[in-house]
């Protein structure tokens, strides 16, 4: 009798037992859509009302795709073919939604506004809910409830899920590209996780593909232990990966050589510029001290920022003093998770420029940290033996603190977001009224509060905004050529540019005469001029108080930063008269004004 043939063993990862195993009843503390839900509920209220940050994601993102979509915009130095360190393709993707809104009623620019927005909660929670439903299935469904909670409830989520950001875009993909990584039930993703980290450096952020670094390393380490066969089956993995992320850089190329008219890959544009740069790079917009985003984080995610500082300690303390039946390659894997973070958050400290949305593509990942932290702490403190003194305390008392903790830790962060509503949320209502005032083309001016305008979404029938002189002595914003005949489509795009440079040194030409303002926004600070010697600097008068040349159409409260101490400017502190002075708000007025005729 002939000898059977040899059947040929299945390539398993030597860390990938639990890829074996069939699926948990129990895999998940509530349904996977359930999940999505909470995400996308948290993330329409951010789409629906929070306040735009930075001026960058108006002038670099929003100004670019109302250009696309409209024929005019605000051209930042950054889009100008000498530099072309931003990507067109990105622009583009964010122009398709915009662009269908007005398919649907009741369209109009303020509408497409929104609906990007909507559209980008929608895809974040998307994205969240994969990332979740990996971390349950690769760690356990407590560590995914925590997940949801440290996220829902921070300020953090509210400031990025609905961001028209490169940073925010980026951690969509690193949220995809974490959940491949994650999750090696059905086989190790290495490739695609490295895909998906590489759409969000490429098409996004460059910077944010080392987040993908210590996925990479794993695979590595674990590859330079096994056999010749599992060699191959890990290199042809990161080919694969490596492949994927260079058709990216081609494609993105090739659109960015339609716009610029010229062969420009943005991603390396923009590192160089970042890294290389001869003109002074980044530095050039301000420096911040070290501890900036340890006080920024502590702020967004308070006590879930903490628990994500901790969380490598506790689990390396919960290792040597806990038996375990956990593996070596377990226990490397979950050092793995915990790393990103770490590594992020070291980088940009270590950097003299910091911006609050540089954090944002780790945010997935402090949030990760965070709730494995409190998942090991709370396996300790529900310890019931009665001998330990933890096991002494009543289990009622235990749930107390822990419920307490908790509802104290979302308070604190639905405080903090109704608080930046309140005080900052003024630039996205008080153009309303444009829409039935002022002709074609009226010109809207800005002074000080240049960098408060929304973007010209908000200025209805061909409306542009426009710069007046104020003490600002940096590189304002130039606009995109209108040119169409004989130029094709788009033609601002890589038409040559006047008055824009890398050095952030003010161009003249930016400002137009007071006379040629119909309308004027402006922000008066009635406490500041309370100050015993007040007097306005001489390009920003008070245009509010100028009744004799301006009349008030609309005025919104808004926050007096200056005049409001720490823990007011915050969280939201109600306005009420029993609040002593020393904790309440002060208000000034953001305007928008119509010269008299």
């Amino acid at each position: 009798m002939p000898p059977k043939a040899a059947q040929k063993k299945e390539f398993t990862h030597p860390s990938a037992k639990h890829a074996k195993k069939a699926a948990i009843k129990n895999a998940y503390a509530i349904e996977p859509i359930s999940a999505f839900y909470i995400f996308l509920v948290a993330n329409l209220v951010a789409a629906a009302f929070a306040p735009i940050q930075d001026c960058d994601e108006t002038f670099n993102y929003w100004e670019p795709t109302h250009y696309i979509s409209h024929g005019y915009g605000l051209q930042t130095w950054e889009y100008s073919p000498d530099y072309a360190i931003r990507s067109w393709l990105y622009i583009v993707l964010h122009a398709i939604p915009a662009n269908l809104r007005r398919l649907f009623p009741w369209s109009d620019k303020t509408a497409e506004f929104y609906f990007v927005r909507y559209v980008l909660a929608f895809g974040c929670a998307f994205c969240q809910t994969l990332m979740w439903r990996s971390i349950c299935l690769a760690l356990n469904p407590r560590v995914g409830i925590f997940f949801i909670l440290s996220l829902v409830f921070s300020p953090g989520n509210f400031h990025s899920s609905a961001a028209y950001l490169p940073s925010s875009f980026a951690m969509y993909m690193a949220m995809l590209g974490a959940a491949a990584f994650i999750n090696w039930r059905g086989g190790i993703k290495t490739s695609q996780g490295m895909f998906w980290f590489a759409v969000g450096g490429v098409f996004g952020w460059p910077f944010a593909t080392a987040l993908c670094a210590p996925f990479v390393l794993e695979e590595c380490f674990f590859a330079a232990f096994s056999d010749k066969e599992r060699f191959f089956e890990a290199g042809l993995r990161l080919l694969r990966g490596v492949v994927a992320t260079l058709v990216l850089i081609f494609f993105d190329g090739v659109i960015n050589t339609f716009f610029y008219k010229k062969i420009e890959v943005a991603a390396y544009n923009i590192v160089k510029y970042n890294i290389f740069s001869s003109t002074g790079g980044p530095e050039l917009y301000g420096t911040e001290p070290w501890d900036f985003y340890f006080r920024n984080l502590a702020l967004n995610f308070n006590i879930w920022f903490v628990l994500a500082i901790l969380s490598l300690p506790i689990f390396l303390l919960q290792k040597l003093f806990t038996k375990s039946t956990e593996t070596f390659q377990s226990g490397l894997r979950t050092v793995v998770f915990l790393t990103p973070f770490y590594m992020w958050l070291a980088i940009f400290t270590l950097q003299p420029h910091k911006e609050e949305r540089f954090m944002y593509p780790a945010y997935p990942f402090l949030a990760l940290n965070a709730a494995l932290a409190l998942h090991l702490v709370l396996g300790a403190f529900g310890n019931a033996d009665p001998k330990s003194l933890i096991g002494k305390i009543p289990g009622k008392l235990k749930l107390l603190v822990v419920a307490t903790g908790l509802l104290l830790s979302a308070n604190i962060g639905l405080a903090r977001i109704l608080g930046l509503y309140q005080a900052y949320s003024a630039p996205l209502s008080v153009y309303s009224p444009l829409s039935e005032l002022g002709g074609k083309g009226d010109n809207v001016c800005f002074g000080k509060d240049w960098y408060r305008f929304p973007s010209s979404y908000f200025l209805p029938r061909d409306m542009h905004a426009k710069f007046i002189r104020s003490e600002f002595r940096g590189l304002l914003p130039g606009e995109f050529s209108e040119a169409r005949t004989g130029f094709g489509f788009w033609s601002g795009t890589w038409l040559p540019t006047i008055g824009l440079n890398d050095r952030n040194e003010e161009d003249l030409g930016k400002y137009v005469d007071l006379r040629s303002c119909v309308f004027l926004v402006d922000t008066q600070y009635p406490e500041q001029q309370k100050t015993l010697g007040w007097a306005p600097p001489p390009n920003e008068p008070d245009y509010v108080a100028d009744t004799e040349h301006w009349r008030e159409v609309k005025c919104v409260p808004f926050l007096d930063a200056a005049s409001t101490p720490f823990l007011a400017r915050a969280l939201w502190v109600p306005d009420w008269k029993i609040i002593p002075e020393a904790f309440r708000r002060k208000w000034g007025r953001h305007c928008l004004l119509e010269r008299k005729k």
